[in-house]
């Protein structure tokens, strides 16, 4: 079972937040300052935080900065995760994903459904790796950035979680790049 080893250092995590929205600004950014002040109150750095369009480009192209930056271990997305002809965060990400984190959707939607029913299947959360960093991609919606944050990614950002974390496996995340793989461009 899960369990924090309090004989463990925590170890703080830069994470970027984007928010995808055609409007929204900093100023009423619900969801994003949900994530800004769980980060903060895990313990973590907050490294980046943005706003962009709900255009593909825009948000690959964020994201891809992001992870090309040795200061940025987590990139977290919300917004544009449903099905209107605007939300295509999942379009724009899952391309450019090393690994796909398969587990990371499964579960937010059983979360999400003991909270929302059915109604869980109007999002596609997602997850995966770029460029040796952890992305995760929530819908826009304050508790869903709750529900995602308290019940997954915090756990697995805690170098303490066990049986297993993220953390621990975060420098060997590059392993095929030094390998003579290519990274994401």
């Amino acid at each position: 079972m899960a369990k924090l080893d309090e004989s463990r250092p925590f170890i703080p995590v830069r994470i970027a937040v984007l928010t995808v929205s055609d409007t929204r600004s900093l100023a009423d950014d619900k969801s994003g300052q949900v994530l800004t002040d769980r980060i903060a109150e895990a313990g973590h750095t907050l490294a980046a935080r943005d706003i962009v369009t709900d255009d593909r480009e825009k948000i690959r192209d964020k994201v891809l900065g992001w992870s090309k930056d040795d200061k940025i271990d987590v990139v977290i997305t919300t917004g544009g995760t449903g099905f209107t002809g605007r939300d295509v965060t999942p379009e724009a990400l899952e391309p450019i994903f090393e690994k796909r984190m398969d587990g990371f959707s499964e579960v937010f939607h059983r979360i999400s459904y003991d909270k929302i029913g059915t109604s869980t299947i109007q999002s596609r959360a997602t997850g995966g790796v770029v460029n040796a960093t952890f992305v995760f991609v929530l819908p826009g919606s304050p508790g869903a950035c709750k529900d995602a944050w308290e019940g997954i990614i915090k756990a697995q950002l805690d170098y303490r979680h066990m049986p297993c974390n993220f953390v621990e496996i975060m420098p060997r995340l590059d392993e095929h790049l030094r390998r003579g793989g290519k990274p994401t461009s």
